[in-house]
């Protein structure tokens, strides 16, 4: 073979060999696959935002419309979980009760995320007095009943979403503070922080670019099993009357609208409790299956 000469690979004529980014990826969803929980809570999570999201095709009534001429129709083709008092289509409400439900709890977790990863990311970083004082706020906000005080400041700041979204930045940002703060402080002794640190480099980057990719996942992970928390709360400050205003659907209302005829229409109050079940079995074994995935290998 001449000097220069680049010798063809076989391999690269018929197509060539997957680039490393594509055996990542690859990899990532082989371990994924392999990773029972995760697949569980995908399929459950998946086939419940399916439903809930295309409830306007899904269903063809109204979920606030009422007709006092089919009150306490049993599940038949017309209406597949029968009426409500009002008439009202049970199915339909149950599909746009989740909906609300759960982007209500997605969306109040994003200000708690959000404000205490980066509070205990700079707990943890700078220590100090810093340190000691978000400590001890932390400490006093976990000192009071999570659902006691959650109860108590809707009532203060007012009754629907706004309420539950202040009330859960107020509260729930402590757990998540606490997380990142652990994470950061086994961070800082690893040889990668300290030669960041070694290097001169600014704190903001040293931070940005160093230390919130690396204890970002633990946050994410409780993430997870906190939606389930958020709409167990939402559920219940609806079963209270200090959730979603009516007549919006929600699972709380429907749960507490539905008690009343418990014993002669019992699905008015079972269907709603049972799909909150499934609802949080599904985003626990995904908060599960997430854990298990960013689990180092042994």
């Amino acid at each position: 073979m001449a000097a220069g000469t680049v010798q063809e690979n076989p391999a690269h004529e018929l197509g060539g060999e997957p680039g490393r980014s594509e055996l990542d990826r690859l990899g990532h969803l082989h371990r994924a696959l392999r990773t029972p929980s995760l697949v569980a809570g995908l399929l459950v999570v998946g086939t419940i935002l399916f439903l809930v999201l295309l409830a306007p095709v899904i269903s063809g009534y109204s979920p606030v419309q009422q007709n006092l001429l089919a009150t306490f129709q049993g599940p038949s083709s017309a209406h597949l979980l029968g009426t409500d008092d009002l008439g009202r289509d049970v199915w339909t409400r149950l599909l746009y009760g989740g909906r609300t439900d759960i982007e209500v709890g997605l969306l109040a977790i994003i200000g708690p995320f959000t404000t205490g990863s980066m509070i205990g990311i700079m707990a943890g970083y700078f220590g100090g007095w810093l340190d000691a004082v978000i400590g001890r706020i932390v400490d006093m906000v976990l000192a009071f009943p999570f659902y006691v005080l959650i109860i108590a400041l809707v009532f203060v700041v007012g009754e629907g979403t706004h309420g539950i979204y202040i009330a859960f930045l107020l509260t729930d940002w402590v757990v998540y503070a606490r997380i990142t703060r652990a994470a950061t402080l086994v961070a800082r002794q690893q040889d990668w922080m300290q030669a960041a640190v070694a290097g001169g480099l600014r704190n903001w980057r040293v931070v940005g670019r160093h230390l919130l990719p690396n204890v970002i996942a633990q946050p994410i992970v409780y993430a997870m099993s906190d939606v389930v928390f958020v709409i167990l709360a939402i559920v219940t400050l609806g079963y209270l009357g200090l959730g979603i205003p009516p007549p919006t659907a929600d699972w709380g209302s429907m749960i507490q609208g539905g008690q009343v005829f418990l014993t002669t229409h019992p699905w008015l109050s079972t269907v709603p409790g049972i799909a909150v079940v499934i609802t949080a079995l599904g985003f626990s074994l995904l908060g599960d299956g997430l854990a298990d995935y960013l689990r180092p290998a042994p």
